[in-house]
């Protein structure tokens, strides 16, 4: 069944409230901070990669080296690899951060006051050396971002001259709160994956205006349990991080609360639930993040199976940018699970569940060609038509997908989309990927099983990584790191 992008009519109801003042909550460790901290706090005994604010890349060990005197360089970020593992260890004032491949310490070479002196990692000894000890403060210019500064020289940890290439050296230097100085501290849970609060695939890349996607990370953090608190910070002008707490069924059935720019809406651990509803993104609406909700229940049983009377999407945007929609699970509603319309662009949409409905993910309703997506890690199960279903995008990149039961088709690259599709999975799923005669796909390192029709490419598309960096894993590892890992978390939002 085809998607009629230039044809359908949308019926999305909306609503809004007047812009709210909220109060500031306070911070972790009794520290008082101006903005919400959207990443995570560090604490004695966590084990954490370190993010760089300037390049996206975190620090590594070069050459997973064990030996004293390596020295530290900055790579794309693996929560797999243990030389990018860096573990909290309390010692005096400060911290020991211990590498968890090698268990030695970060270390300032002879205690060097010098500003550029690169870092590299020595043996911990009794963890005392004040070298190797170091403090964590909250930056005051970006949200959930730290700068970690040495006891001994009083110098800050540096991505040297804020360089995006990877290898390049981490030093310290004189403090300042800029970019180069800032690092999330992102957990590695006790199985190796860490959820990073930092926006990958083109959601966290520069354009229209945008240079990445951080929500409500420079505004004030609030936490709800009720319907109209949900609606009022959503809606308000100022920029929020709101925790769902509970449940929250949406007034009236079916109504799709416009979000407005600058904003986070993430679930509290796995009890954050949008009931009878969703969520509209709006023309010029851009740096908006939703995760770790489940959206559900919205069938209408007058309207089965074909949705089209009734448009009770789980999350629609139209002609917005710089969106992450992420862990979260998104089902059984009465139009589209999600639809991303009219150059709606710097979108990533990751590590989601996308399950029973007849629409799953809808993309176009333009004739324009200049939409960015990455759609990575999201288990498409027991659903129906658009797979997505993806209507003239210059740039779509889809891996680490897991397709399951999907009876009308898959991947499905149309108008003048270029799509690439790497490392995904496939079982019992009709025409598994394909494209219009126009549209340019290339597919690598995909599984396929269980499944009859279509598995069409054609075309050279696109270079993914000249963009941005990412990690795929192994197609044959997908199922069962969906099954883990997509949709809500319990160490996210908490």
């Amino acid at each position: 069944m085809k998607l009629l992008s230039r044809t359908l009519r949308r019926r999305a109801r909306s609503i809004s409230v007047p812009v709210v003042t909220a109060l500031v909550t306070a911070a972790a460790l009794g520290v008082v901070t101006g903005p919400a901290q959207a990443a995570a706090t560090p604490v004695a005994g966590g084990v954490y990669t370190l993010a760089s604010a300037s390049s996206g890349k975190c620090v590594v060990v070069t050459g997973a080296s064990a030996d004293n005197g390596a020295l530290l360089i900055q790579t794309a970020c693996s929560a797999t690899a243990t030389d990018q593992h860096f573990k909290a260890v309390a010692q005096g004032g400060g911290f020991n951060l211990a590498n968890g491949n090698s268990g030695r310490c970060v270390d300032v070479p002879n205690s060097s006051t010098v500003s550029g002196t690169q870092l590299q990692q020595w043996g911990c000894g009794d963890g005392a050396k004040a070298n190797q000890q170091w403090t964590f403060a909250p930056s005051t210019a970006a949200a959930g971002k730290y700068l970690v500064k040495s006891v001994a020289t009083g110098l800050c940890v540096s991505n040297k001259d804020g360089s995006t290439a990877g290898n390049n050296p981490v030093v310290e230097e004189t403090c300042s709160d800029i970019a180069r100085m800032q690092w999330s501290f992102n957990p590695i849970s006790s199985d190796g994956r860490s959820w990073s609060n930092n926006a990958d695939g083109f959601a966290g890349t520069s354009g229209m205006g945008t240079t990445t996607t951080t929500g409500g990370a420079a505004g004030t953090t609030v936490t709800v349990s009720t319907y109209a608190d949900l609606v009022k910070y959503a809606t308000a002008s100022a920029p929020h991080t709101i925790r769902v707490n509970s449940a929250i069924t949406v007034t009236p059935y079916g109504t799709e609360i416009k979000v407005a720019s600058n904003k986070t809406i993430v679930g509290v651990g796995t009890r954050g639930h949008i009931v009878n509803g969703g969520f509209f993104l709006g023309a010029g609406v851009s740096n908006v993040i939703i995760r770790n909700l489940t959206i559900r229940d919205t069938r209408m049983a007058d309207d089965d199976p074909d949705d089209k009377e009734y448009d009770y999407d789980g999350i629609q945007m139209d002609t917005a940018h710089h969106i992450w929609i992420d862990h979260n699970t998104i089902t059984r509603m009465n139009d589209g699970l999600i639809d991303s319309r009219k150059d709606t662009s710097y979108l990533t949409v990751s590590w989601n569940v996308l399950a029973e409905n007849n629409k799953s993910f809808g993309i176009g309703w333009t004739e324009n060609v200049t939409s960015r997506m990455t759609i990575h890690h999201n288990w498409i199960r027991a659903t129906n038509q658009r797979n997505p279903s993806t209507d003239n995008v210059a740039y779509a990149h889809l891996y680490n997908n897991h397709l399951q039961n999907v009876t009308g088709y898959g991947n499905y690259a149309r108008g003048a989309t270029k799509m690439v599709i790497e490392n995904s999975y496939y079982d019992n799923v009709k025409d598994p990927y394909y494209r219009d005669d126009a549209a340019q796909l290339r597919q690598t390192g995909s599984i396929v099983v269980n499944s009859e029709g279509q598995q069409e490419t054609g075309g050279s598309a696109f270079t993914p990584s000249s963009f941005y960096s990412y990690t795929l894993d192994p197609a044959s590892q997908v199922p069962t790191l969906l099954r883990t890992y997509a949709g809500p978390q319990a160490n996210i939002g908490v």
